[in-house]
C-alpha cells in the first residue's frame, strides 16, 4: 500500500504559523490559531499511532503543535498586557496617542 499524507498535517502547520503571528494582533486571533493548531495536531497524531505505516509527513504535525504551542502563550502574554495596558492608563487615554504619550512621559519621570 502506498503511503499518504496524514490528514490535516499542512493545516496544523499553517495554524501554528498564524498562531504566532496572531498574537500581534492583541492576543486573540493568536489564541485561536493556537487553540485550532493543538485540536488538530492532536487528532492527526490518533490518526498516525494507529497506523504510521501508512502516512507521511508527521513533521509537519509536531512542528504546527509546537508553534501552536508557542502562540498560545504569547497570545496569552499579549492578552495579559494589553488588559494591564487598559486597567492601567484606562480607555481615553488608549484611543488618544498625544495623552497616552504623555502619561508614558510621566510614567518613566520626564
Amino acid at each position: 500500500m502506498e503511503k499518504q499524507q496524514i490528514p490535516n498535517g499542512t493545516l496544523v502547520l499553517v495554524m501554528g504559523i498564524l498562531s504566532i503571528l496572531g498574537c500581534c494582533c492583541y492576543g486573540a486571533p493568536g489564541l485561536i490559531f493556537g487553540i485550532v493548531a493543538v485540536v488538530l495536531a492532536g487528532k492527526a497524531t490518533k490518526i498516525y499511532k494507529a497506523a504510521p505505516e501508512d502516512y507521511t509527513g508527521f513533521g509537519n504535525v509536531k512542528a504546527g503543535k509546537i508553534m501552536g504551542i508557542i502562540g498560545i502563550v504569547l497570545s496569552l502574554l499579549m492578552t495579559i498586557y494589553m488588559i494591564w495596558l487598559f486597567t492601567y492608563f484606562g480607555w481615553e487615554t488608549m484611543q488618544d496617542p498625544e495623552l497616552l504619550q504623555e502619561k508614558m512621559r510621566e510614567m518613566m519621570g520626564q
